[in-house]
């Protein structure tokens, strides 16, 4: 059955040598939980959101990182059930559409990212203006 351990293998691989950090793990599970459970709990899942994102603003910033977050929600392989199938309320689907996009470019082609407003930072502020 699939499961978080079998999504992340599919995305935990790193990237031009260099390796998608341990510390990610959790706060990937931690979003991966929260999108998943029944009944939503939008609160606990915009805390997610934003442990996550500080952590690719902050230390997390790497080019391993921001593709194995992008390839997460952009395929969402080994997950359970799609989470573009659980009716998430717009605001929420509308920033893992955007995480699954062009957030892999954050490092190596930032101006690309930001033009698809998909830097950490700008996702962040708009997982912030999310009413809960």
């Amino acid at each position: 059955m699939p499961s978080f351990e079998e999504a992340w293998s599919a995305v935990a691989k790193g990237r031009d040598l260099e390796s998608v950090s341990t510390d990610l793990k959790p706060l990937l599970q931690n979003v991966y939980d929260s999108v998943l459970s029944t009944p939503l709990d939008r609160r606990c899942l915009k805390s997610n959101l934003e442990k996550l994102l500080g952590f690719l603003m902050g230390p997390g910033r790497t080019n391993a990182n921001c593709w194995a977050v992008d390839l997460f929600f952009m395929s969402a392989e080994g997950w359970e059930r799609d989470w573009v199938d659980q009716n998430l309320p717009d605001d929420f689907h509308d920033v893992l559409s955007l995480m699954g996009n062009a957030l892999h470019d954050t490092v190596n082609a930032p101006q690309i990212a930001a033009n698809f407003d998909c830097l950490p930072e700008q996702l962040l502020e708009r997982v912030r203006n999310i009413a809960v």
